[in-house]
């Protein structure tokens, strides 16, 4: 079989991340870059000899490729990803896959109806890090038993004000759809359902605050409360205003706990379930019989190269996928909920309503429109150091 031929569509940061490495997927080559901003598309189209196009569906139209990814702003995510499908491309989509569950869901049923033959991916690439490989390998191995309460405090994403500052469409209702939750969380939020075997809460509650620490008009602090139908609860907390901030992760169940941090996985075993102790011990105060140890995570290698030489491997001989783009709409809904109770003050059950959330983004944009202050100015970053 030949090689795939890969289009990029979005060359910004993490589009140009992309164009960049695709070369050195085993099966597949760059063989167009898109982008709305003539510079952009000439930088790549230059540095690689392939060629360029200013709109994606010149792009799509032009047969030069048999698979793209989408890295544009994310409210363009659902409409170039349909527009692939149609023009009969494999799409493997940066997150997340549309701004509301409502589009996500359109996404999703019109796949399963008419292109199932293609294949789907998002650029969910934490899936395969090695130490959160290994904690979903131990949570679905019932390692922990029954699982009462999952506890993630990340406050490690750290944005200045320059940041925001590069890019107009960044930190705007508009031009994003949100902030933290959409920009930077999207993984912590996919991971929080994925190494749960795709759990959801069944209602959130939350306290969320725009413009706290950036001139910005979307969120930058939420804290979150998760309740679950079989009992367990979760608790999410996340800033890009904090430093220095933590990264913890903990799950307990009936025989122990976890907890990730620093890169590393400590399991703290109980002799006994801890459900049995507390109803059959006679003694009033007892210190639960505990082992502590450290966890070797799995292998690993460059986390976006891993999903996308998956995403290759799954066109060219059936692989499966280890980030199926039907998954975007779990995280997304995780994340629209905590959004929608966070700002609103209000509880939200999941299932989210598709229409209420997508009402609640116009009160959003109608409240807040504009009031981001920074004044755009242009940036090189570096992409890696955002990347964990």
């Amino acid at each position: 079989m030949e090689k795939l031929r890969f289009g990029v569509i979005g060359c910004g940061g993490m589009g140009g991340f992309h164009v960049d490495y695709l070369n050195s997927a085993d099966g597949a080559h760059l063989a167009a870059v898109c982008d709305v901003d003539p510079e952009k598309a000439k930088k790549y189209s230059t540095k690689h000899n392939v060629p360029s196009f200013l709109n994606h569906k010149e792009l799509l139209a032009s047969k030069t490729c048999d698979a793209v990814i989408v890295a544009t702003p994310h409210y363009f995510h659902p409409t170039i990803t349909r527009d692939a499908f149609a023009a009969g491309l494999h799409v493997l989509s940066e997150k997340p896959i549309a701004v509301d569950v409502k589009e996500a869901r359109i996404t999703n049923e019109l796949y399963l109806a008419k292109y199932k033959h293609l294949k789907f991916g998002v650029m969910f690439q934490m899936r395969t890090n090695p130490v959160m490989r290994k904690v979903r390998d131990l949570i679905m191995g019932g390692e922990l038993g029954e699982l009462t309460r999952m506890t993630w405090l990340c406050t490690d994403w750290f944005r200045t004000w320059a940041y925001y500052a590069s890019g107009g469409w960044r930190a705007t209702w508009k031009g994003e759809g949100g902030g933290v939750l959409l920009n930077q969380c999207p993984h912590n939020l996919d991971q929080m359902q994925w190494l749960l075997g795709g759990k959801l809460p069944s209602r959130v509650t939350a306290v969320a605050t725009v413009a706290k620490r950036h001139p910005i008009e979307v969120e930058d602090e939420v804290s979150a409360i998760l309740e679950y139908s079989d009992g367990m609860i979760g608790h999410f907390i996340t800033t890009t205003g904090e430093a220095p901030g933590s990264n913890r992760l903990e799950f307990a169940g009936d025989r122990g706990k976890l907890v990730i941090e620093g890169g590393k996985i400590r399991l703290f075993r109980t002799r006994k379930s801890v459900t049995e102790t507390l109803q059959a011990s006679k003694e009033m105060f007892i210190n639960v019989e505990t082992w502590e140890s450290e966890i070797s995570p799995m292998q690993g290698g460059e986390a976006h190269k891993n999903i996308t030489q998956n995403f290759v491997n799954a066109i060219r001989n059936g692989e499966e996928l280890i980030s199926p783009g039907l998954d975007g709409v779990k995280g997304l809904e995780l994340g629209n909920a905590i959004m929608m109770a966070g700002l609103t003050r209000t509880a939200v059950d999941l299932p989210v309503d598709g229409d209420a959330y997508q009402a609640f983004m116009k009160d959003m944009t109608a409240k807040y429109g504009g009031k981001k202050t920074l004044i755009e100015k242009k940036a090189v970053p570096d992409m890696l150091a955002s990347f964990r």
